[in-house]
């Protein structure tokens, strides 16, 4: 259990066979259409990425309706998203195959757009809306993933150009994901749930550096070495198994987007 981020807990038993079942039924209906995955079809699950990340906000703060609370909750959010998201590409596929990745990307969006602005509506009636310093990091973000990006492209160009706008996407999620998490430690007082993490932030505490520049540097470092590498790593596979190595890479920007993404709303929505 020491992997684990603190606050993890399994939802009530019933929601967890709702969401168990509906994973199910999602993964059979994948099994038998196998439908295609292309680089389209992972940025449309963006938005849905991110709307897991407004749930688990609202869960947070009390904003979801108590009968579907449980659905938002640390281990059980990544599955609900997941049905979601999974239901919506398959009913889709099932009637205009040629539509999923523009549908999908537009119901998220939707999706994501009314949660946002549940959780900011509670901010703002809690008084502590507070937009500045997440901002600052979304464009500090786009920044340090656009000298990575064009660093990555020249010193292996072979990566970038297989991997495209599915790579970058994951080299732009783990970047948020760091940035985020140095701002929320050295600036506003968070603290840092997984244990990972947290050990790097200690290593870099233990460091003479910590009362000049914090100790989240170090994080943001690590995340972006980690993102830079799996790009190269995963040209290849990309490259011999397009479906099977987009849906991976995908998912490995999942891994850092969706984190980031809810660190920004959070710091948003209840300030520091």
């Amino acid at each position: 259990m020491v992997l684990l981020p603190a606050g993890f807990s399994l939802p009530p038993l019933p929601y967890a066979l709702m969401l168990l079942a509906g994973g199910f039924a999602v993964s059979v209906g994948f099994a038998r259409r196998r439908p295609p995955v292309t680089a389209r079809h992972v940025l449309s699950l963006t938005p849905w990425m991110a709307v897991g990340s407004a749930l688990h906000v609202l869960y947070g703060i009390d904003g979801l309706p108590a009968v579907i609370a449980p659905f938002g909750g640390t281990a059980a959010v990544y599955l609900t998203t997941a049905v979601l998201a999974g239901v919506g590409w398959l009913a889709v596929d099932a009637v205009r195959p040629m539509r999923v990745p523009p549908v999908l990307a537009g119901g998220g969006i939707v999706v994501l757009l009314v949660t946002v602005a549940v959780a900011l509506r509670a901010g703002l009636a809690r008084g502590t809306l507070a937009p500045m310093w997440p901002a600052a990091g979304l464009l500090l973000t786009v920044a340090l993933t656009a000298a990575g990006w064009v660093g990555l492209r020249k010193l292996r160009p072979a990566a970038t150009a297989t991997t495209g706008v599915v790579g970058l996407l994951a080299l732009f999620g783990h970047t948020l994901d760091g940035i985020s998490t140095a701002i929320g430690v050295d600036v506003l007082g968070f603290g840092e749930r997984t244990p990972l993490s947290r050990v790097i932030i200690e290593s870099a505490a233990a460091l003479p550096t910590a009362e000049t520049i914090g100790v989240g540097w170090l994080f943001v470092l690590v995340k972006l070495g980690v993102a830079a590498g799996v790009v190269v790593l995963f040209r290849e596979y990309v490259d011999a198994e397009p479906t099977e190595g987009y849906a991976l890479l995908g998912f490995v920007a999942a891994v850092g987007f969706g984190p980031g993404v809810h660190n920004l709303l959070l710091f948003t929505v209840v300030g520091g």
